[in-house]
């Protein structure tokens, strides 16, 4: 089921963003122990049927589309100011220079898609930004039948509410 999500200004200057893909994080994000050296993920991961469709999760200009040891990447310059990278991508169907709109078909997934948030030149825990969407809490019929859906909420953003 494809989630159609409204990108949210919050009340500060945070974005709601979309998530690049409709599955669970696999992957979170783990903050390394400093700027340069090895270790934490630094940003999360989606593990993928591959060929999956990647959409931009915020509007901006790609900036850089390009492979990196193997790795083909997309980095889209948000019109927040944040730097949003796409990697482990099949290919690309945006390229350089071109502007995105918030669920614009970006590129085609491999097996596992890389999804990493910046600020300035600070990694920042995607997770946080992303729209979290919750369906109404409902009783299921004990019959075996199915009941009926549940509504959707609206959607949150714990950056928005934490006030980023």
């Amino acid at each position: 089921m494809s989630l159609t999500l409204v990108v949210v200004a919050a009340l500060s200057r945070a974005i709601c963003y979309l998530p690049p893909v409709d599955v669970p994080i696999v992957e979170p994000f783990v903050v390394a122990p400093c700027v340069y050296c090895a270790g934490g993920h630094r940003g999360v991961e989606y593990n993928v049927l591959p060929g999956t469709h990647v959409r931009a999760a915020a509007g901006g200009t790609v900036v850089f589309d390009g492979v990196v040891v193997g790795t083909r990447y997309l980095v889209v310059l948000g019109d927040d100011g944040l730097a949003a990278t796409y990697g482990k991508l099949a290919s690309a169907t945006a390229a350089t220079g071109r502007r995105v709109a918030p669920g614009d078909d970006i590129g085609v997934s491999g097996p596992r898609l890389y999804f990493g948030l910046r600020s300035g030149g600070s990694y920042v825990d995607p997770e946080t930004y992303l729209a979290v969407t919750r369906r109404r809490p409902r009783l299921v019929p004990s019959n075996g039948r199915p009941g009926r859906p549940s509504w959707l909420l609206p959607a949150t953003c714990p950056a928005a509410e934490s006030g980023r």
